[in-house]
């Protein structure tokens, strides 16, 4: 049976993507939008929308140039992390079309839709079913090979036309550098039709292997095979029984028994379990369920079933077996990687451990959502630089690669990235060579209690722009014996007004370290310049020891 490929292109899936994870933040079309980049020293877009590309605006662009041609551009820091797991998402459900299905990165999906056509009604109706599941911006070609296909979506002039000859592609659907491109064109080489009909061993000696390999793979003389997603195996273990069981322990024991056996499964996989659900199925059709959540990824029996009883003794309405339990099915349906361990010769449980444990109790008792930790954000502002979150959430953020942040806790200062509230890319080797040119700032006191919200204070200066000498908080007068600074935080640029995240800068602060007579030290700021409002105002927002 001769092979049928499906190629589809998303050109603007990264876009479309955050657009939608933006919500009512990002103008609706047609406001030209794109993503933001570092590359270097330099914004560059990383993406744009159909609007904006339009527009003339195209990946590469440097941001300033962008803004010049087009000052209204909406723009968001560009996160491949997500967009990767975009396409995996939408390969995963392709499933239901072909069980061969390939992401084709960073905006490209493969379908080997060999014998799969009649089942939908044709090769149209599926390719149409494919781009209706897709649900952004599609653009498709049918070909006899995935190579040829994959071209005739993304360089084709009639795409969606399963017909198109390959011969009349341009030469850029070899995907050939620039140097081997221009070299192509100025031999009056423009089509790969204009290729194929000359002998392979000249073209290899002009213009090198890889144009007779690309050229190759698209004629179909060579194989040019996919990989196809392959779903992961589900982690689960099932007990059925002769006879059903009531008591408590019974079941519990059985429980203990599954996790052993995944516990080797797991251990083989290099994963480790974060959510465990047991669904215990009665002999009348009903089924109960027990879920525990773990802060950290675990396979270690003993720690799941201190949760699992847990659980039980928390529940408000006691395990019902009815007529008994017939089959308890235990499954993880979250995991994470979990590498091997080295354990201490006393066997002796870690501290690190010992609060995950502590943790994953008080969440099963409580409820994730009501035990809580502070986090770090990358905000400059002192209040909004953390924020309460989950305890059993990790940390996935890093410290942005520019920008100057004080340490906490009058650390060094050191760069940071572009700060914005989203998920953060992996750093580029360029962010990482920035970092390691810049000059680490001196060490800045923070006080030991931080008040949220700063609290007004009525303050008499010098000059206007200089230090308090005298202040009234909570109705006492203090007289400043010693000042210092000040130490200037200025308003975050990009939540200005055309910034990436608009809303929010706020007033430049200026903020000093005081002392009142009696030795009693603050953490003042005046907000706000006296060039950007007439009568600023000052604020109390700490105390030291």
């Amino acid at each position: 049976m001769k092979r049928r490929y499906l190629a589809l292109w998303l050109p603007y899936l990264p876009c479309e993507r955050a657009r939608r994870a933006g919500g009512a933040s990002i103008p609706a079309p047609p406001e030209p939008f794109a993503l933001v980049g570092r590359s270097g020293n330099a914004l560059r877009l990383a993406a744009v929308d159909a609007r904006a590309q339009a527009l003339g605006l195209g990946p590469g662009m440097a941001l300033a140039d962008a803004r010049a041609r087009c000052p209204g551009l909406a723009t968001l820091p560009h996160d491949p992390d997500a967009d990767r797991g975009e396409l995996d998402r939408l390969v995963a459900g392709m499933a239901c079309l072909t069980p061969m299905a390939a992401a084709d990165p960073p905006d490209g999906i493969v379908l080997d839709i060999t014998g799969c056509a009649h089942l939908l009604g044709g090769e149209r109706e599926l390719a149409g079913r494919a781009a209706e599941l897709a649900g952004y911006t599609v653009r498709h070609a049918l070909a006899d090979n995935a190579a040829a296909a994959r071209a005739l979506a993304r360089y084709g002039t009639r795409r969606g036309q399963g017909g198109e000859d390959v011969h009349a592609l341009p030469v850029a659907a070899l995907e050939l550098p620039g140097p081997a491109l221009v070299a192509l064109r100025c031999a009056g080489l423009y089509r790969i039709g204009d290729l194929a009909r000359r002998p392979m061993a000249g073209l290899a000696a002009r213009f090198g292997e890889a144009a007779v390999a690309g050229l190759r793979r698209l004629l179909g003389e060579t194989a040019a095979p996919i990989a196809p997603h392959a779903a992961p195996v589900p982690i689960r273990a099932e007990a059925r029984f002769a006879e059903p069981i009531a008591r408590t322990d019974d079941v519990l024991d059985v429980i203990e028994d599954l996790l052993v056996r995944l516990e080797r499964d797991m251990a083989a996989r290099r994963i480790g379990g974060r959510r465990f659900v047991a669904t215990l199925c009665r002999s009348d059709g009903a089924r109960r369920r027990l879920a525990v959540e773990t802060g950290q990824p675990v396979r270690d029996p003993a720690t799941v079933m201190r949760l699992m009883r847990e659980r039980i003794e928390t529940l408000a309405d006691p395990l019902d077996p009815g007529f008994g339990f017939d089959a308890i099915v235990l499954a993880v349906p979250r995991a994470e990687p979990l590498g091997t361990r080295q354990i201490e010769l006393d066997r002796a449980e870690a501290s690190g451990d010992s609060v995950a444990a502590l943790i994953d109790r008080l969440g099963v008792r409580l409820g994730a959502e009501h035990v809580l930790r502070m986090a770090p954000r990358d905000r400059h502002l002192p209040e909004k630089a953390q924020a309460l979150v989950p305890a059993a959430t990790q940390d996935r953020g890093f410290s942005p690669p520019f920008a100057f942040r004080g340490g906490a806790g009058g650390g060094a200062a050191r760069p940071a990235r572009c700060p914005d509230d989203g998920p953060h890319p992996n750093p580029s080797p360029e962010a990482e060579d920035l970092s390691a040119s810049c000059f680490d700032l001196a060490p800045v006191p923070r006080p030991l209690y931080l008040l949220d919200p700063p609290q007004p204070v009525m303050v008499v200066a010098g000059v206007p722009d200089g230090p308090p000498q005298r202040f009234r908080w909570r109705g006492k007068l203090h007289e400043v014996r010693l000042a210092e600074g000040p130490e200037r935080i200025a308003a975050e640029w990009w939540r200005a007004r055309g910034g990436h995240l608009p809303g929010g800068a706020g007033p430049t602060r200026d903020y000093y370290r005081i002392e009142d007579g009696a030795g009693r030290r603050y953490w003042m700021f005046r907000s706000g310049l006296f060039e950007e409002r007439p009568n600023p105002r000052w604020y109390l927002h700490g105390l030291f020891p």
